[in-house]
């Protein structure tokens, strides 16, 4: 009765720890199910066997070429030195070019700014990534000296998306979709100069002046938003429609709320690697709007890109 093994019980252990289960809710759930009883010990036993797959997995060769790189960032409670801290942990979603995306790694955060981000991207092209052409971030200090320490001609990218978020953020509920709809006169404006002028335009209009964080927001990170104005819009709806890692991220953060805190950087770690690693049914792009943008990258990156 005690700590018995049957075929696929390890895979059942993982499972139920990738959806955010703790060890005692393991427990309770194989002593219901099967009228097992197993320790504490057994269940991480079983899900440290991963530790092995995931140090294989975060440093496995990558592609030469990213045409685009998305990073974002996963908050989660760590247990350190007897306190529970706030740490960031850190994904990059690589888009190949072929238009099917990747996960390139997780990292926790050790030091602040630049100093991490200088390990990360040498650590990316100790992997053999030679290329990225446009980096796709949310505001990260330090990021842009990094990336560009180490892949000089990768554009930075402020996420639009997460810029409409920290936006809406100020915004009461009812008033929002109509901010959403008054904001997009910036991000899809014909030029950055366009775009100035809508975003004077949302600055002096009711909403602008109800919500003065806004406009101050946007201006705030304008020399980040500025790039996007020189893509043709098949690129710039494939910066600004982060579809697949917001849904990632849902996934993600939906696991380390049922999860509460974590005892060490490397359960976290854990988790979030069991979780990216359910099949994901959306990691390719929709081939038509592929084909478009890839023509436009052939062009705007003409002798680094070569489609697939």
């Amino acid at each position: 009765k005690y700590q018995r093994r049957f075929p696929g019980f390890d895979e059942k252990i993982v499972s139920m720890y990738a959806r955010g289960m703790s060890v005692r809710e393991i427990q309770g759930h194989l002593r219901e199910l099967y009228g097992i009883e197993v320790s504490p010990d057994l269940v991480s036993a079983v899900t440290d066997a991963v530790l092995e797959e995931i140090s294989e997995w975060q440093n496995r060769p990558l592609e030469a070429l990213y045409p685009l790189v998305f990073f974002d960032a996963i908050r989660v409670k760590v247990r350190d030195e007897g306190t529970v801290r706030n740490k960031a942990v850190y994904l990059a979603l690589g888009v190949r070019p072929d238009g099917a995306k990747e996960i390139l790694g997780l990292w926790v955060e050790q030091s602040e700014g630049a100093q991490f981000w200088l390990r990360v991207m040498n650590e990316l092209k100790t992997r053999g990534v030679e290329d990225v052409l446009i980096a796709v971030v949310d505001g990260l200090k330090g990021f842009p000296e990094a990336i560009t320490a180490v892949f000089p001609e990768t554009q930075v990218q402020t996420c639009i998306v997460h810029l409409i978020r920290s936006s809406l953020a100020f915004v009461s509920y009812k008033d929002r979709r109509a901010v959403a709809g008054a904001l997009k006169e910036i991000y899809r404006a014909k030029d950055a100069e366009a775009g100035q002028a809508a975003l004077e335009e949302f600055a002096q209009s009711a909403w602008g002046r109800k919500y003065e964080a806004i406009a101050a927001s946007w201006r705030r990170h304008w020399t980040a938003v500025i790039p996007l104005f020189a893509f043709p819009d098949e690129v710039r709806r494939i910066i600004y429609t982060t579809n697949a890692i917001e849904a990632l991220n849902a996934k993600l953060r939906r696991a380390v709320r049922a999860r509460g805190h974590f005892p060490t950087d490397e359960s976290a770690i854990k988790l979030l690697f069991l979780v990216l690693r359910q099949p994901q049914k959306e990691w390719k792009m929709p081939p038509r709007e592929w084909s478009m943008a890839k023509a436009q990258f052939a062009i705007l990156f003409d002798g680094r890109f070569r489609p697939v």
